[in-house]
């Protein structure tokens, strides 16, 4: 049954494919959204689609195989979107990654060369190709899921937590576009960070039964986190920090 809180959104999913991904699908489409997803891995993708349209019968929910890393594919991606709907309401960016190590001097700079990659560069694409129709949408919400490390590195996690923080460092400047170009009135639309320690999915549980996953993020409330960004006026949300966890 949808609840329809986002009854006419239109509302697109970067790494729809992964257990966040999916768990995203299902809450958009039930609140009423229409959602379009991406992902690099067409079989992923379609099995987190199939998921969602299953569990909102008469929804609508799509999935494209779009190379994030590449900027004229991502504005090709908001490009269709917007021509097929009409409008795009909504991006939340989902691509992940990790890598790390037990101590600061055994970083490899490999790890950077990847999360550079996953975690900015597909940042800047998706944030530059949908930066012009969320504004358009009058409503529009850019949300990055964010990890409390970028906040407080830890000595193994130097790659991972510096691209974090760039990342939010981009998105947050996006937040002060929204901000300017809403002049005295305020923004219209907003970028916003949702900060996580870890997220923890029914899988993960079942391989190890006796985990407590302490200060992790289920990926359910995570995606109902998510539904209740559009709830919020845009001035409360655009350009802070929403923390799903404890600050570090």
């Amino acid at each position: 049954m949808q609840n329809g809180a986002l009854r006419g959104a239109v509302i697109a999913v970067a790494g729809a494919g992964g257990p966040a991904g999916r768990a995203t699908l299902i809450r958009l489409a039930e609140a009423g959204a229409t959602v379009v997803g991406a992902d690099n891995d067409p079989a992923r993708l379609a099995e987190a689609v199939d998921a969602a349209r299953y569990a909102n019968g008469g929804a609508t929910v799509t999935g494209e195989t779009v190379d994030l890393l590449d900027l004229d594919s991502t504005r090709a991606w908001a490009a269709g979107i917007e021509k097929e709907f009409g409008r795009v309401d909504g991006l939340v960016h989902l691509v992940g990654g990790w890598r790390g190590g037990a101590k600061f001097d055994d970083t490899d700079l490999a790890d950077w060369d990847l999360l550079e990659k996953l975690l900015i560069r597909t940042v800047q694409h998706t944030s530059l190709a949908f930066y012009d129709a969320l504004q358009r949408a009058g409503d529009g919400r850019y949300l990055l899921i964010s990890a409390a490390g970028a906040s407080k590195p830890t000595a193994g996690n130097a790659a991972y937590s510096a691209a974090k923080a760039a990342a939010e460092a981009w998105t947050l400047a996006m937040a002060d576009g929204f901000r300017k170009a809403g002049g005295e009135d305020g923004p219209q639309a907003a970028a916003a960070i949702l900060v996580v320690k870890a997220l923890v999915h029914d899988a993960m549980r079942a391989e190890r039964p006796g985990a407590k996953f302490a200060g992790f993020t289920d990926v359910k409330e995570l995606a109902e986190a998510i539904e209740g960004v559009w709830g919020r006026p845009a001035a409360e949300v655009n350009g802070n920090r929403l923390w799903l966890t404890e600050k570090p």
